[in-house]
């Protein structure tokens, strides 16, 4: 049987018109359901994954985060996400999000379970540790320079000026001369 695509078209509507199958032209009833984001806080932030620093809205309520979306309000994204932005709500609700620091001692190969107070005395002390060893107070010259070149820093496109600014001002007092900016690299 030689049928063209007209004819196949023909046929397929005949067939589902006879067997019942078609669609009906009756009205229907349609409900609105409530906003999952009603009575919610909504707070404005910074997307967290490159440097362009998209606007996004949290939405949360009793403490968790409910919804995210694009902010139309923001200059640079007027509420378009990338795949990245649009996923961020999976950042903060997720199962296999870690809620507890874990250490891993060198040379070793388990991780460990550790307290918030253990790690973060963990981290000032490796970054004590680190700018005393690495501490120059006079250059070559004998004049007094007071930084140290072992640490650096790699700042977030995710902070805005006013939070970079207090940044910049805490590394510069540890005498950090070696400070980049995420956006630059």
């Amino acid at each position: 049987m030689n049928v063209s695509r007209r004819g196949f078209l023909k046929i397929s509507g005949a067939v589902l018109a006879s067997s019942g199958l078609g669609v009906s032209l009756k009205p229907v009833s349609a409900y609105a359901e409530p906003l999952k984001i009603a009575y919610a806080k909504e707070t404005t932030t910074i997307c967290p994954y490159c440097s362009v620093g998209c606007g996004i809205i949290v939405s949360t309520r009793g403490g968790k985060v409910i919804n995210t979306e694009g902010d139309p309000d923001h200059p640079i994204n007027r509420g378009a996400l990338c795949s990245k932005g649009g996923s961020v709500y999976q950042m903060s609700v997720n199962k296999n999000r870690l809620d507890k620091p874990l250490y891993r001692a060198p040379y070793s190969s388990e991780w460990k379970e550790v307290s918030w107070d253990w790690a973060l005395d963990k981290i000032a002390d490796n970054a004590k540790k680190s700018r005393d060893e690495s501490f120059v107070e006079r250059n070559g010259r004998g004049q007094v320079v007071n930084r140290t070149e072992g640490v650096a820093s790699i700042g977030s496109a995710a902070l805005d000026n006013e939070e970079l600014f207090i940044y910049q001002k805490f590394l510069r007092g540890l005498g950090l001369v070696y400070i980049e900016h995420q956006a630059r690299i």
